[in-house]
């Protein structure tokens, strides 16, 4: 297989559930996918960058620029292009993981696709559905939280993240378990504590959470490791961990007993996957995460979610919870808080999901079509 053309596309959706960011609310999605033509058939890619820097250094256009001038290049020269060819090949350049992932995801559907092996089969999956859980943000009343929080129990949701910061931790943790005492319950604070802050989270051991994510900012594993010795409650590493060599170091150092994977901050799902098979080895469970993906980044994470390890509820949304109409046959949870996972065994290969052109042409803004050679 040989990489003949890519299709890059701008994407403005917008959101039915606004999103808050570390820069502020989210109202719209600003979205870039990129459709690779090979020898062999295409593949779907989407990336999962924010449009400034915020949850990392990582943002849109900047992902862009790097595959047109470097990804894209070094991928078109390997003659017999493969998943991991097409990986290794972009290694040489340093960072950019989430550009990268962009890449890697639609050459590794392209290469499934024609073999007619699905993205869940070839990672390793072992489930055909997986648990759903919801990410609920900062409100602007308890009361709101409560209202919200009930609303999401009733649909089916079988975990619920409350975000934290400082200023909104103890008092609504404490009042979701006492309005839901049976409810799987988790915090995450997306690194907006520091150490000193370690008696604060130590009150949230009373509320009996399954961890707190994400305590402290991501290159501070030294100071994961003291807090959890001062906590009983489980703590989650998410965005200190970006790669399976990262992932071994923090379990090695205490500095977690939980680890959230997003294949777009680790570098693609080979690299997810290496950082599962870590966590296994350890006996260190692990759940998927999310970034507001499209049907398509949302069938790739639930390939992903499918393998043994992954034996936490995912972020993993129905298409109906942030957009109108998704760009994809929408992604549909269950009664049971449970999403099937697309393109199963014998039900063709790849991301088992395809655009549908008309709803892709009514969100695209621009389209940019790069022959390789």
């Amino acid at each position: 297989m040989k990489l003949q053309r890519v299709e890059l596309r701008r994407l403005d959706m917008p959101l039915r559930t606004p999103f808050r960011t570390s820069l502020g609310l989210e109202l719209r999605r600003d979205i870039l996918l990129l459709r690779a033509e090979t020898t062999q058939g295409h593949g779907w890619g989407e990336c999962v960058a924010l449009p400034e820097p915020g949850y990392c250094e990582e943002y849109l256009d900047g992902a862009a620029e790097v595959i047109r001038r470097f990804l894209l290049p070094a991928v078109a020269a390997v003659e017999e292009l493969t998943p991991a060819r097409a990986a290794a090949a972009m290694a040489g350049i340093p960072g950019h993981p989430m550009a990268k992932a962009t890449v890697e995801m639609a050459v590794m559907d392209a290469w499934l696709r024609a073999r007619g092996v699905s993205y869940a089969d070839y990672l390793g999956g072992v489930r055909s559905e997986v648990e759903c859980g919801v990410s609920v943000g900062i409100a602007d009343s308890i009361e709101l939280l409560l209202g919200e929080v009930a609303g999401y129990i009733e649909q089916g949701y079988r975990r619920v993240k409350l975000k934290i910061e400082p200023g909104w931790d103890v008092d609504p943790v404490r009042a979701v378990r006492e309005a839901f005492p049976d409810v799987v319950l988790q915090a995450d604070a997306n690194a907006a504590y520091g150490l000193a802050d370690a008696r604060r989270l130590a009150e949230l051991d009373a509320f009996g959470l399954t961890m707190l994510e994400q305590p402290l900012s991501a290159g501070d594993l030294r100071d994961h490791a003291a807090l959890a010795r001062m906590l009983r409650t489980p703590i989650c590493l998410d965005e200190s961990i970006t790669s399976a060599r990262v992932a071994a170091d923090a379990i090695a150092m205490g500095a977690c007993a939980i680890v959230n994977i997003k294949a777009g901050r680790v570098g693609g799902y080979l690299e997810a996957r290496r950082i599962h098979d870590v966590c296994a080895a350890h006996s260190v469970p692990v759940w998927c995460g999310g970034m507001l993906e499209t049907g398509l980044g949302q069938a790739a994470n639930l390939a992903l979610a499918s393998l043994p390890g992954f034996t936490l509820p995912a972020d993993i949304a129905p298409s109906e919870r942030y957009f109108a109409a998704d760009v994809t046959p929408a992604i549909v949870m269950g009664t049971d808080g449970r999403i099937a996972v697309p393109g199963g065994s014998g039900n063709g290969g790849g991301l088992g999901l395809e655009p549908d052109p008309n709803v892709l042409d009514g969100y695209t803004t621009e389209t940019v079509v790069l022959p390789v050679r």
